[in-house]
């Protein structure tokens, strides 16, 4: 088998250690490091003492992280699926882990999963932090209405957001003792004020001491975590603006031109994939890399199963939040795909076609670096005009009535 590479190495690395297996014109050389800085340091300089080329490291937690980026500019780093690589049984040993590894990659047997830029992996520790924290801010939120449901506290029956302006007021006063719901009530703002009838009886409920402190710490929390939201937004704002790559804030202001797409999710976008399309080579390659396809699972003839396949899940939340929001964008093409296709498939899965859909036009956008061109509501209709009226006749006809069609003149 052809020898790409001569001088390769293969990294098994744990929490505590890291497995190097150097090949050098068919001479191997097995060495044990510890994972703190300087073993590191260690291990990178015996490497570029030997001359070593490439590196391969398989994608184990996040303990490969520190070892690419300590690498990473010195050699050619590739990180690897653990699955790719486990095939052949009766490798039990670290130091068989690593010898595999440097021998497939010496043949070049290995491919290298994505890895973006430092300044876009910045971004994206950034942008995951910010969605762990709306992901708590949304449990404590659903956690306080919990709470005060269970004192018969009806607050979410009557205001829209409970943890709006003047629901927040009320809350407050709720854990700090106040008992009667008239003064509570009282506390509504602007379109609020016109309930305050049904907040009084909804507010009339039975906390007990422990129920408000609960609900004390709660809301507490709440503005918190809220605080930390608005501090990780104003930090990717700075990162995006003064990122080396002068396109990741162009790129980021392009997708905000697709329907559905916002800041946020723009931001997210670019912080998973990065700015560079060549990195995969069709917008199929992208969305079967993002878990945005349909599977394909078959057997003997048979398709067993087309359900999508695990891939970047921050990606994908993201997709399927700004499907969510480009469904219910009249005129545009994205939400006449929605309603196209809802009614065959259901919503979950009509809003992951059209997440999808939304990714094939990130790829493009960012890969031609020109913002997006709506293609209108009417796009299908468009499409194939004769069918269209076929079926709009056979429902005029369904109804009971007698269809007669006449073209309308050009000059009309």
């Amino acid at each position: 088998m052809e020898i790409l590479y001569k001088c390769c190495c293969g990294l098994d690395v744990h929490a505590k250690t890291v497995v190097a297996c150097l090949i050098n014109d068919g001479r191997k050389q097995v060495r044990t490091y510890g994972t703190m800085t300087a073993d590191l340091l260690t291990l990178g300089d015996w490497l570029v003492a030997e001359g070593c080329t490439h590196v391969a490291i398989e994608s184990t937690g996040v303990y490969w992280k520190p070892v690419f980026n300590l690498l990473e500019g010195q050699m050619e780093v590739i990180l690897v699926n653990a699955r790719h690589v486990k095939a052949v049984p009766g490798r039990k040993t670290d130091v068989k882990d690593c010898e595999w590894l440097a021998d497939l990659l010496r043949h070049g047997l290995l491919r290298a999963s994505f890895i973006p830029p430092l300044e876009i992996r910045e971004l994206r520790e950034l942008t995951r932090y910010r969605q762990s924290l709306v992901r708590e801010q949304t449990a404590l939120a659903n956690r306080i209405q919990k709470l005060i449901e269970s004192g018969n506290i009806k607050l979410g029956q009557v205001a829209s957001d409970v943890l709006g302006m003047s629901g927040r007021q009320m809350l407050k006063a709720l854990a700090a003792g106040e008992r009667e719901a008239g003064r509570m009530a009282a506390m509504a703002r602007r379109r609020m004020k016109r309930k305050v009838p049904e907040l009084k009886l909804a507010l009339d409920g039975r906390l007990t001491p422990t129920q408000r402190w609960v609900l004390g710490e709660l809301l507490t929390r709440y503005e918190e975590v809220e605080a930390a939201i608005t501090r990780a937004e104003q930090q990717i704002e700075r990162e995006v603006a003064t990122c080396q790559d002068p396109f990741v804030a162009e790129a980021v202001r392009l997708l905000q031109t697709i329907p559905g797409v916002g800041e946020r999710v723009a931001e997210t976008t670019v912080s998973e994939i990065g700015v560079d399309m060549s990195r995969f080579a069709t917008d199929a390659h992208l969305a079967s890399w993002s878990g945005m396809c349909p599977g394909h699972d078959e057997s003997a003839g048979k398709k067993r199963s087309g359900k999508t396949t695990k891939g970047n899940p921050y990606l994908r939340a993201a997709l399927i939040q700004a499907a969510w929001a480009a469904s219910h964008q009249k005129g545009t093409y994205l939400a006449a795909q929605y309603q196209r296709l809802v009614k065959r498939m259901g919503k979950k899965k009509a809003l992951v076609a059209v997440g999808h859909s939304i990714l094939v036009i990130i790829y493009h956008v960012l890969k031609h670096q020109a913002s997006y061109e709506e293609l209108g509501g009417d796009y299908f209709d468009r499409q194939d005009t004769e069918r269209q009226r076929a079926r709009l006749i056979r429902r005029l006809e369904s109804l009971g009535l007698k269809v007669t069609v006449e073209e309308l003149s050009a000059a009309a």
